[in-house]
């Protein structure tokens, strides 16, 4: 039961890290904006994506949080690491930026997975 805690902290502490706490500092920044623009979106699509990023990881890390919002907020955030892999390799070609929503997306998989271990233990 401790190691499917720390295995399920430690990853949902990553993507918390990388999802909600950079995107939240560092989102109006000039770079993030023109990362923003250089993949063919809109401004507002960025500041709409760093809200609902940091709601979501609020979603996940908030253990009162109800099973079902939480399943949402790992949905939406595997689509946005889908997405995100598919918007730079159809913009800068297949490279490092492809892959690394895809790893992320791996980290994800396995604070979801461990995050059922836990809530079926609770039941």
């Amino acid at each position: 039961m401790k190691k499917e805690q720390i295995i399920f902290w430690t990853s949902t502490i990553i993507i918390a890290l990388l999802e909600g706490l950079m995107p939240a500092l560092t989102s109006q920044t000039e770079l993030a904006k023109e990362g923003i623009r250089h993949l063919g979106y809109p401004e507002y699509f960025g500041n709409a994506l760093v809200v609902f990023k940091v709601i979501g990881v609020l979603a996940i890390v908030i253990p009162k949080v109800p099973t079902r919002i939480k399943e949402w907020a790992y949905a939406g955030f595997a689509f946005d690491f889908l997405f995100a892999a598919i918007s730079h390799g159809a913009v800068d070609g297949i490279n490092g930026q492809t892959f690394f929503p895809l790893v992320v997306l791996g980290i994800l998989a396995v604070s979801y997975i461990y995050h059922h271990k836990l809530s079926s233990v609770k039941l």
